[in-house]
C-alpha cells in the first residue's frame, strides 16, 4: 500500500497552533487519546495492520525548509522558537496502539507527551478515512471531475449569497486528491470574477502552500478538555483563554467555546475576554439558538455584536451555510468552516463518522493519570468520554440536559 501522508504540513493548522500553545503553557503535560467510530463500523480484515503500517511510515515525514518558510510568511503569529522545535520533531509509532476486535471494530490509542502526540490526530484520521475507501474498493470509482464541478457550483452559490467560507475537510476526506480537487475548484471559482462573498482558504497547510492560500484555524476542543482534566471543568475556559492570549497576544482570536457547554463558558467569558477575542466558533447545538446566546452575551457587556466574528462549523453544507448567512447577516460577521461536504461528496459514498478524542491528562510525567476528561457537547448524544466521567463533569458544572 502506498504511503498516504507524505508531507508534514498535510495537517490542519489548528494542530500546529495548539502544539505551540501547549509547549508555551503546559510543556510537561502527558495525555491519552482514544479513537471513536460513532457508526460502530465493521472494518475489513487486516485494516488495523495497514493503519499501523501507515503510522510507522509517519516516522519518515519531517518538515522541510520550504514548509517552514511558508509558515513564517503566512502565520507570523507563530514564534521563531516553534520552528526550531518543528525542525527536530519526529513521529514515533511507539506512541500508538492499534488493534481490531474479533467483530472487526477498530481500536486506537495514543499516549505520550502532549506536545508530541497532539500532531497525530488529524493525520491518523485522514489515514483511516482514505484507507477505508481503498479497502472497500470505492476509491476506484471516485469521479474527480464530477467532484470539481460540484464543488465549483457550491462555491458559486456560497459566494453569490455573500458567505465567507473555508475548507475544513482534512480529517474525514475521501483522499488527499479529493481535498486538493475541492480546494482548487473553490479557488478557481473565487478568482473567476468579483463576488459578494469570499473564499478565505483551507485548514490544510500543505494545500494552502501549494495553491498560495491562507491556512486557517485556531484551536480544537482538546485544548480546553485537557485543561479541564488537569484543573477541573469549572474554570477550564477561563484558563484556556488566558493561556491562548499569553501565547498569541490577540492573534488567532476566534475561541471555540462549547467543550463543556454554553453555561459554564458564559460564566468564564468576562468583558475583557469579549473585547480581546475577535469572535466565537459554533460547533454544536442549534446554530440559531447558539447565535442568539452569543449576541445576548455581547449585548450584556455593551458590545456591538455586529463587530464580532462568529464562525459556524457544525456539520455544514451549502444550503445550511446560506440559510445561516441570511439569519446572521447584520447581526454578527458570519463565516463558515465546511468539511466533508467539500472533500467527501462522491455518489454512494458515506463520510465516516470518526473522531480521536483526548480522554486523560496529567500535568507532568511524574504523576499518575489522576483524572480523566471528556467533551460535553451541545448536541445530545454526542458527549465524548467515559459515561462516569461525563456524569461527574456535568455535576461539577451543573450542566442542564
Amino acid at each position: 500500500m502506498r504511503q498516504i501522508i507524505n508531507h508534514f504540513t498535510d495537517d490542519d493548522l489548528y494542530k500546529l497552533t495548539m502544539c505551540c500553545a501547549v509547549i508555551d503553557n503546559f510543556p510537561r503535560a502527558h495525555v491519552c487519546y482514544q479513537f471513536v467510530d460513532r457508526d460502530d463500523t465493521v472494518y475489513p480484515d487486516g485494516f488495523a495492520h495497514e493503519v499501523e503500517h501507515q503510522i510507522k511510515l509517519l516516522e519518515s515525514v519531517i518538515i522541510t525548509q520550504e514548509e517552514i518558510n511558508f509558515l513564517r510568511r503566512k502565520c507570523n503569529y507563530l514564534p521563531e522558537w516553534f520552528f526550531t522545535y518543528l525542525r527536530g520533531f519526529r513521529f514515533s509509532s511507539d506512541w500508538v496502539k492499534v488493534w481490531q476486535s474479533s467483530e472487526g471494530h477498530l481500536h486506537i490509542e495514543f499516549e505520550g507527551l502532549w506536545a508530541d502526540t497532539i500532531l497525530l490526530e488529524v493525520k491518523v484520521l485522514a489515514i483511516i478515512s482514505e484507507l477505508f475507501y481503498v479497502f472497500n474498493e470505492q476509491a476506484e470509482e471516485f469521479d474527480y471531475q464530477l467532484l470539481y464541478d460540484k464543488t465549483y457550483h457550491k462555491a458559486e452559490r456560497l459566494l453569490e449569497a455573500g458567505c465567507v467560507f473555508s475548507d475544513f475537510g482534512t480529517r474525514r476526506r475521501a483522499s488527499l486528491k479529493a481535498e486538493e480537487i475541492a480546494v482548487r475548484a473553490m479557488k478557481d471559482c473565487y478568482e473567476s470574477k468579483t463576488w459578494k462573498g469570499k473564499f478565505v482558504g483551507t485548514s490544510n497547510i500543505h494545500l494552502a502552500m501549494k495553491y498560495d492560500l491562507v491556512p486557517v484555524g485556531t484551536m480544537a476542543h482538546e485544548f480546553i478538555c485537557a485543561i479541564g482534566g488537569m484543573f477541573g471543568p469549572q474554570m477550564a475556559n477561563y484558563m484556556a483563554m488566558e493561556a491562548w492570549r499569553k501565547t498569541y497576544r490577540g492573534a488567532l482570536g476566534t475561541y471555540l467555546y462549547d467543550s463543556f457547554g454554553w453555561d459554564i463558558f458564559s460564566y468564564n467569558f468576562s468583558e475583557d475576554f469579549a473585547n480581546q477575542f475577535k469572535g466565537l466558533r459554533i460547533d454544536s447545538g442549534d446554530n440559531h439558538e447558539q447565535l442568539d446566546k452569543i449576541i445576548a452575551k455581547y449585548k450584556s457587556f455593551g458590545i456591538d455584536a455586529r463587530d464580532k466574528q462568529v464562525l459556524f462549523s457544525n456539520a455544514l453544507d451549502t444550503d445550511r451555510a446560506i440559510e445561516l448567512q441570511h439569519y446572521a447577516e447584520g447581526k454578527v460577521k458570519p463565516s463558515f468552516g465546511i468539511g466533508t461536504h467539500f472533500t467527501n461528496d462522491f455518489p454512494h459514498v458515506k463520510p465516516m463518522n470518526i473522531v480521536i478524542k483526548l480522554v486523560a491528562v496529567k500535568i507532568t510525567e511524574l504523576w499518575p493519570y489522576y483524572n480523566d476528561t471528556c467533551k460535553i457537547s451541545e448536541d445530545e448524544g454526542k458527549h465524548t468520554g467515559k459515561p462516569e466521567v461525563v456524569k461527574r463533569f456535568m455535576e461539577a458544572i451543573h450542566y442542564k440536559q
